[in-house]
């Protein structure tokens, strides 16, 4: 399939900048992808749409404050570098943002502007109390650094780092973005990226789907920036996914083999559970075996149509960036045709996209 198929126009007043005022008060497109018809609801209505024996999967990773701001030093005394080893040059601003943890303090990192960084170099962040050396370098910005003070190293982000809102929201992240870029269940920290069709639920939300009946399940896949990674193949089938970790507990993973065997809707909360679901059982099948297996995974796994789904039945998500290999993984569900149709209702109907925007759910 061609790149271009998954294209479309969206104005950028339709990209939200900020999110509701409250966070279930997205409005909410419901699609049924086998009468191929739409309903424009709101996610208040999301429980009461539900028929009460679907399985609910969300995505219980927390985002961490993963964007930093230093400078170059001498070394790990925290000097900064003068002519001559003598007077301190005015402080050079690095950007950088944590995209995967090797190892306790060892993490790959993007740098900008990555050409004033090279291996040997420390890093300083804030009042110095944080730093970093430059282990290796790569293209595009990537390096690999080590802190310092690993094991401090979550109270320091606390301290130092800043949300790392997406390149489509224009502004600095703001105190409340703290708050407003997790899920209520976020509890999981790792990720760099929300899993953002699980920042409508509130507590009452979540109330009324138990009351529904509704049984609900956890799994934990840490997002990282790859998630926003342009696809740059003509011939999508050419694109190579980055890689994400998760996590499926036994309790989840025996929740998810029941609804398949009692023939229950498995419902997705975003793409990521998605590919984290669709993921374990491609594995499982290539064992042999039928029930998803519980424990780590990495999943490098591209969904895009003609692509089978074997666990998830239904998907809640929001509104996705043209090209991009989200909106190939909801065409994958819902078809192609069907898909970009509904986003062109929607951009004629006001609502609000990507991250901090309104929401879909598919049936």
């Amino acid at each position: 399939m061609r790149l271009t198929e998954f294209d479309y126009e969206l104005p950028g007043d339709r990209i939200a900048q900020r999110p509701p005022a409250e966070r279930d008060a997205a409005r909410m497109l419901v699609l049924d992808r086998v009468a191929r018809v739409w309903d424009d609801r709101t996610f208040l209505e999301f429980p009461s749409l539900l028929r009460g024996d679907e399985l609910l999967v969300v995505n219980n990773t927390r985002v961490i404050p993963a964007r930093l701001y230093g400078q170059r030093v001498v070394a790990h005394t925290g000097l900064l570098p003068g002519p001559g080893g003598t007077e301190p040059k005015p402080p050079a601003s690095i950007e950088i943002l944590l995209t995967r943890e090797i190892e306790p303090g060892l993490w790959d990192v993007l740098a900008r502007p990555g050409r004033k960084i090279r291996v040997g170099d420390w890093i300083a962040f804030g009042d110095g109390a944080l730093q970093a050396e430059v282990m290796a370098s790569g293209e595009f910005g990537a390096r690999r650094m080590r802190f310092s003070n690993a094991k401090d190293l979550p109270e320091l982000l606390e301290r130092f780092g800043h949300i790392p809102l997406p390149p489509y929201i224009g502004r600095e992240d703001e105190p409340a973005d703290r708050d407003r870029y997790q899920t209520v269940f976020a509890s999981s920290p790792g990720a760099v990226a929300a899993p953002t069709a699980g920042l409508h639920f509130t507590e009452r939300i979540l109330r009324a789907i138990h009351e529904r009946g509704v049984e609900t399940c956890e799994i934990t896949l840490h997002v990282g920036p790859g998630t926003f990674r342009p696809v740059r193949a003509e011939n999508i089938e050419e694109h190579a996914m980055h890689a994400e970790r998760y996590e499926i507990s036994a309790p989840t993973a025996e929740k998810i083999n029941a609804a398949r065997a009692a023939g229950r809707p498995v419902l997705a909360v975003g793409t990521t559970v998605v590919r984290a679901l669709e993921d374990a059982a491609r594995k499982a099948a290539g064992r042999g075996a039928q029930d998803i297996a519980a424990g780590p995974g990495e999943a490098e796994l591209f969904m895009y149509p003609g692509q089978p789904f074997l666990v998830v039945d239904q998907m809640l998500t929001n509104f996705h960036l043209p090209k991009s290999t989200l909106l190939m993984l909801v065409c994958a569900l819902a078809g192609r045709e069907f898909i970009l149709q509904a986003y062109r209702h929607a951009i004629e109907a006001g609502y609000m996209f990507y991250s901090y925007g309104d929401c879909m759910l598919i049936r």
